[in-house]
């Protein structure tokens, strides 16, 4: 790599950093504080009313609740209509009171909130605190993608070819389309994540879309400024760490690749990617330089490229993200480097202790980000309370999270958890201790997207490193969700049907007495049986019943029979007989200090860790963290006679995601048809519509104002035929 020095006449004043309040939450916000206390840093948190009990708040020497009367003498709590507080993470003037409460003389902004927002930047300034980022003339610039391309094409950094200047109309940009050439990409120039990017193939189409992208980039941003460029095929997101400092030192740390992204948002990304060699890896790390030195940037940045699969040494400027980027990491396992430590030193104004020669690259990392939401159903956002946990340690694996035993995950913010990364001589040691680390990640009583990762970094393309950013959706539609094996039933099994002391063993003359009533001739107890609902892909519902007997033996072991494929209305008709000839011999473990149970079918014995939650209806599931992963195994088991009526029909109305019921446009005990507004939910901040499925009378079970989980049952719909 080539050295990229320059050095002002005039040295920076250096100053003292000695307390830094994290305006962020979650696994950014820990991991900032795991940096600050190695450098001795007095760490200060800050926190929201529904983060009170939060990992960040544990871990920081101080907090600060953003919610406190006492930050802002006569300020008004704002909240939303439906009295839920509003984000105070973006309450500039309360973040800065929490500055001055505590003392603090720098602010780490993590990433997303105010970490590229102009006025907080020019705040902290104003009232002498060191922000941890750059000057906010560079976020200003760099914020808005026409007037970044237009920065960094004066020096000479490729952008793709387009139309882009402020206040272009409709009309021109679907003039302009046919110049740059189909197929284009409309994007905001505000903004970013995907949202108002459409990619338009032929003319006809230019309007329509002009128009839906700039409804888009209005509502997402506040601004419908639109520009044009040309769609790069078969496109892979590649970007440049850059760290400058106050003495005109702009370094490159090499690329990741994150083309492995989900509707523009990424899921896996990697250092180095395995597309660039040695030359072009220093073209781009030098324009990533230039990108930064446009903007006269301090701090660390990201710089964004697109590249084409089918031509590797031609790259364009996309963006530069003026702030630590989620995937850090990678870049720090290959380089050695510790970001969050250099941030704070540049901001002391210390002169960067290496050179562009100094830099190399050792290894591959590839990091995985752990998300509450399902992949089942359509990747919506889950939620619930982390009721177990965990997280392996290994050399070759590092784990960012912001999660513990007994974190509500909720719907107010951001549903990443947590970053599993894994490291390795090259790119398939480093796959390999990935996928190792996120089977054994288990997070019980959150449906996470770990085994649909698991399938990504299984695919032939992810494996041999032809990747695109279509790849994971054009592989969405292939996942199919791991099904609970045997031995992961019988855990769920054991958990829910634990001998009472009562069941022990009998001896002498109470063991006479037994034989005639609860033990069978043999030696063996009558069966104990529990049924699960499990996902069943022949069956018509989706879902099936299997039947779990557990027999306890005169030699301390337990005999097991499951039956699978059971209709769901024989869930409350036992049917095993653990006598019969398909019993499985099975030897449980029960739970010891470690909180694990072990099952021993064929020989083979298999640890687990399982907890038990009960849903407001009184259903049990037992989550079970295994080495194949995390499975939630749910009882069969329905609340009422009524109830029995209306889910053998179809008629429960469940909440797709965590949230709160805003409205309910019907009363208790009417008659409603199919297709009817019956509940409204607001989760993530948008509002969902649930409609009656079949016509009959409703029950309302969560009236407006209540808090719902996931797959709640908010209304029951009994079809008009029921008994």
């Amino acid at each position: 790599m080539n050295e990229s020095t320059t050095t002002t006449a005039q040295a920076p004043e250096q100053r003292a950093i000695t307390s830094v309040l994290i305006a962020n939450r979650g696994e950014i916000a820990v991991r900032v504080i795991r940096t600050l206390r190695h450098m001795g840093i007095r760490s200060i948190a800050v926190y929201s009313d529904a983060d009170a009990g939060a990992l960040h708040v544990r871990e920081a020497d101080d907090a600060v609740r953003l919610a406190s009367p006492e930050l802002l003498e006569g300020a008004s709590d704002e909240r939303y209509p439906d009295g839920r507080p509003k984000n105070p993470y973006l309450d500039i003037d309360r973040v800065i009171a929490a500055c001055r409460l505590t003392g603090a003389d720098g602010v780490h902004p993590g990433y997303g909130f105010l970490s590229e927002n102009t006025a907080f930047a020019a705040a902290c300034e104003e009232n002498g605190i060191a922000f941890l980022g750059p000057s906010a003339h560079a976020i200003e610039t760099m914020g808005d993608k026409i007037t970044a391309k237009y920065a960094v094409m004066a020096f000479d950094v490729p952008v793709v070819p387009g139309i882009a200047r402020p206040g272009l109309t409709d009309d021109e940009l679907v003039a302009a389309a046919s110049d740059v050439g189909f197929p284009v990409l409309i994007k905001p120039s505000a903004g970013g994540g995907g949202k108002g990017m459409h990619v338009v193939e032929r003319a006809e189409d230019m309007a329509d879309a002009v128009a839906r992208a700039r409804r888009e980039a209005a509502t997402s941003f506040g601004d419908d400024t639109l520009f044009l460029e040309r769609f790069v095929l078969r496109p892979r997101h590649i970007e440049v760490q850059v760290i400058a400092d106050k003495h005109g030192n702009v370094i490159h740390l090499g690329e990741r690749e994150c083309s492995l992204q989900r509707r523009h948002q990424k899921v896996i990304e990697e250092a180095p990617s395995a597309l660039l060699d040695a030359e072009t890896r220093a073209r781009i790390g030098e324009a990533a330089c230039n990108t930064a030195r446009s903007v006269d940037y301090v701090g660390a940045g990201t710089v964004e490229f697109i590249v084409s699969a089918d031509a590797p040494d031609e790259f364009f400027f996309m963006e530069m993200n003026t702030r630590l980027q989620v995937e850090h990491p990678v870049t720090e396992l290959v380089t050695g480097l510790d970001l969050v430590e250099l941030m704070v030193r540049v901001a002391a104004g210390e002169e960067l202790p290496f050179t562009q020669d100094d830099v190399t690259l050792t290894g591959h990392a590839v990091e995985a980000r752990v998300y509450a939401e399902d992949p089942a159903r359509g990747f919506l956002p889950t939620g619930g309370t982390v009721v177990g946990l965990d997280e392996p340690q290994a050399a070759n694996l590092r784990i960012d999270s912001g999660i513990a035993r007994g974190t509500v995950v909720g719907s107010d913010y951001d549903p990443m958890l947590s970053k599993v990364i894994g490291y390795g001589e090259d790119r398939t040691a480093a796959l390999a201790s990935l996928d190792e680390g996120l089977a054994k990640t288990h997070v019980l009583g959150v449906t996470t997207n770990i085994d649909f990762v698991r399938f990504l970094l299984a695919d032939d393309d992810v494996q041999a490193g032809r990747l695109d950013t279509g790849l994971l959706d054009a592989r969405v539609g292939d996942y199919v969700a791991t099904p609970a094996p045997d031995d992961v039933l019988v855990a769920a099994a054991a958990t829910l049907l634990e001998p009472s002391e009562a069941e022990a063993e009998p001896t002498g003359a109470q063991a006479v007495w037994q034989g005639i009533d609860g033990w069978r001739v043999g030696g063996r107890r009558s069966a104990r049986t529990v049924r699960f609902e499990v996902a069943d892909a022949e069956s018509e519902s989706g879902t099936s019943v299997t039947e779990v007997a557990l027999v306890s033996t005169k030699d301390g072991g337990e005999e097991v029979t499951l039956r699978r494929g059971l209709p769901p209305q024989q869930a409350s008709q036992p049917q095993a007989d653990a006598a019969s000839s398909d019993a499985t011999r099975a030897t449980i473990t029960r739970r010891d200090g470690s909180g694990r149970l072990a099952v021993t079918t064929a020989g083979l014995r298999r640890s687990f860790t399982t907890e038990v939650v009960t849903d407001k209806q009184g259903v049990r599931t037992v989550w079970v963290g295994s080495p194949e992963g995390t499975f939630a195994v749910k009882e069969a088991k329905h609340v009422s006679l009524h109830g029995d009526a209306a889910a053998a029909a179809g008629g429960d109305i469940k909440s797709p995601m965590p949230g709160a019921v805003i409205a309910v446009q019907v009363e208790n005990g009417d008659e409603v048809s199919a297709g009817q507004t019956i509940v409204i939910v607001e989760a993530m901040k948008m509002e969902h519509s649930l409609t009656a499925p079949i016509d009959g009378t409703v029950e309302i079970l969560a009236p407006a104002g209540t808090q719902v989980a996931v797959d709640e049952v908010l209304a029951r719909i009994t079809p008009p035929d029921a008994t």
